[in-house]
């Protein structure tokens, strides 16, 4: 009797784990700031783009990493971030001069890394 009530409970266990990591490697999941997301506002820039910085991040794992990075790069005056969290990227446009270290900065400071920052400085993207 009490194996069946053990054997029971550890069933249950391994299929609540597996339903969660499943959801987590979909990008369902809470890993990275709570268990539900929340998406981040859209930015809309006002006045003429001079041009868009693509930067290759690592260390996103879910949706709440993505909007993590957008609402801290949004936050920047001028700045409007798109990020793609499952390839890797984020996408800003800007309408002031603004360096790219300035916005890998904010990125890093939040604990992603930045491993490429596209070429060309304010070099525009179509």
């Amino acid at each position: 009797m009490g194996n069946e009530v053990i054997i029971a409970v550890l069933v249950v266990i391994f299929f609540w784990a597996v339903r969660h990591s499943v959801k987590h490697f979909r990008g369902q999941g809470g890993c990275c700031g709570g268990g539900s997301t929340v998406k981040a506002r859209k930015k809309k820039l006002r006045g003429q783009i001079l041009g868009t910085y693509v930067f290759r991040i690592e260390g996103m794992h879910c949706e709440n990493c993505k909007n993590r990075i957008e609402e801290k790069v949004n936050d920047i005056d001028g700045a409007a971030c798109r990020v793609n969290w499952r390839k890797g990227t984020a996408t800003v446009r800007f309408t002031r001069n603004i360096t790219k270290e300035e916005i890998r900065d904010v990125i890093e400071k939040i604990g992603y890394t930045v491993v490429d920052m596209g070429s060309g400085e304010g070099s525009p993207v179509l």
